[in-house]
């Protein structure tokens, strides 16, 4: 009985008020600048993890740098936005508030194109620098649990769901 209680307290993780804050005032900081942080923050994944190109079919037969590939920067302005806005309302809805649809189907994407622990780690790393490099005055270790761990409950979020298509 005690392994499911413990179980349990493992997957139940709160989200702060002082991570809330941090996330929100960093956030507020790096809005304006979305589209150009999200192409870097896709780049430093590329740049650690050359081989996760290949889990994008957009890429796979382009011939232009990645940062001037036109699907790239879309799909890394919604990925980006989709992240960062998740963490900021974490706390208010007191779980990940992606629509649902959209998380089955994220799921589902992640699934058929193999994506694996290492990918959301790779992922997580990328996020997290590319924050630190926007707002080098706020940071601290503080911001990072908080970016952190709103990053890992969206993760888990999409896990639940990394499943075929149904």
């Amino acid at each position: 009985m005690g392994t499911v209680l413990e179980t349990k307290l493992e997957t139940t993780t709160t989200f702060t008020q002082e991570q809330e804050a941090l996330v929100v005032r960093s956030w507020n900081a790096i809005k304006k600048n979305s589209a150009e942080l999200a192409l870097k923050f896709f780049l430093k994944i590329f740049e650690i993890a050359p081989s996760a190109q290949k889990l994008f079919s957009f890429l796979k037969d382009s011939n232009v740098p990645l940062d001037q590939n036109p699907k790239l920067k879309p799909h890394a302005l919604s990925v980006f936005l989709m992240t960062c806005e998740s963490a900021v309302q974490l706390r208010k809805a007191g779980k990940v508030t992606v629509r649902e649809s959209t998380l089955k189907k994220i799921g589902a994407t992640h699934f058929r194109y193999g994506v694996v622990d290492e990918h959301f780690e790779v992922t997580k790393f990328a996020l997290l620098e590319t924050i630190k490099e926007a707002v080098p005055e706020m940071w601290s270790p503080a911001m990072k649990n908080a970016w952190g761990e709103a990053y890992d409950q969206l993760v888990n979020a999409i896990k639940s769901e990394m499943k075929p298509a149904s």
